[in-house]
């Protein structure tokens, strides 16, 4: 199996995509992150998903990273930490990049060093990145908890 997968990866590939990423090592808990800045339309689209993220993702319950902002969301203690209104990553003009699907919301895959993956957003107003740790390399489910309130917070950008 090729290690590059384009935009528009069928569903099925993703998924086994996922389940061929490897993870390095876990991050440690209780996450301290950088805030994005981003322009003030942008940040509003952020403020709206806040507003839609649910209380536990992938069984984890919400647990925000310092400092504190409505740009920023986590879960298990840093197992999973959203950051809203990043910028485009360079990644995304690489026409090798992963990129995978979950129920409706594409996301770009990244290979972290030295952590998980780190998906973010594409085709939508503003970029969402959700980082995972080690424990969720194989696993899509961080990322379908997240596709709805993504789709009904920030639109698509085609």
């Amino acid at each position: 199996m090729s290690s590059h997968r384009p935009f528009g990866l069928p569903a099925a590939a993703a998924a086994v995509l996922l389940l061929t990423v490897t993870g390095c090592s876990s991050s440690d808990a209780g996450a301290t992150v950088a805030v994005p800045r981003p322009p003030a339309a942008e940040a509003a689209l952020c403020q709206a998903l806040d507003e839609e993220l649910p209380d536990t993702v992938a069984g984890l319950e919400r647990g925000d990273p310092e400092p504190g902002s409505e740009l920023t969301a986590g879960w298990g203690d840093g197992a999973i930490v959203l950051r809203c209104g990043v910028p485009r990553p360079e990644k995304m003009s690489d026409p090798k990049a992963q990129a995978v699907e979950a129920n409706g919301v594409n996301w770009m895959l990244e290979r972290t060093e030295g952590g998980g993956p780190r998906f973010t957003s594409t085709y939508r107003k503003t970029y969402v990145e959700v980082t995972l740790d080690e424990r969720y390399a194989h696993d899509a489910t961080p990322l379908a908890d997240l596709a709805a309130p993504v789709k009904k917070a920030v639109p698509p950008s085609l």
